[in-house]
């Protein structure tokens, strides 16, 4: 990895091109970097580990005094699981989740002026393709009741 004041290289496996949106990046596409949580450090907010699950689709967004909904649509899958109040990543950004239906793929989030500001949410628009990342504890979980179904 390289990196210097205006630029950054990775690599991508397969995997990651199959499962992100970067094969749709063109050179001077800006993009959100997040650190994830350090095991040293306090608690606070979203468990964020910066692995990528799949790629959803913004479907909506709605003005709110001041704030946005973000409506998004992503292929439902059985190791996806929102819950309201819960946690999703949007492009790197660790974000509380305000609706969620897994059986159809849908989710939403909103979005305050800081936020708005400071992240790529400003440059989203219907059709956006953007990558997320779903809750760690939830992945957990959801294993843990298929392995249970099993047993």
């Amino acid at each position: 990895m390289a990196t210097t004041t205006h630029t950054h290289t990775v690599t991508a496996i397969a995997e990651t091109l199959q499962r992100t949106n970067l094969s749709r990046l063109v050179i001077g596409d800006a993009l959100n970097l997040e650190r994830c949580l350090r095991a040293d450090a306090r608690i606070d907010g979203h468990f964020v580990q910066g692995h990528i699950d799949q790629t959803a689709t913004c479907t909506n967004i709605t003005p709110a005094n001041g704030s946005w909904y973000f409506a998004f649509a992503y292929a439902p899958t059985t190791d996806a699981l929102l819950v309201p109040k819960g946690s999703i990543t949007i492009d790197g950004v660790s974000l509380t989740v305000v609706d969620a239906d897994n059986q159809q793929g849908h989710f939403s989030v909103a979005i305050i002026p800081y936020t708005y500001e400071h992240t790529i949410f400003n440059r989203y628009q219907i059709g956006t393709v953007v990558n997320i990342e779903f809750d760690i504890i939830g992945k957990y979980i959801t294993a843990l009741a298929k392995r249970q179904a099993y047993a």
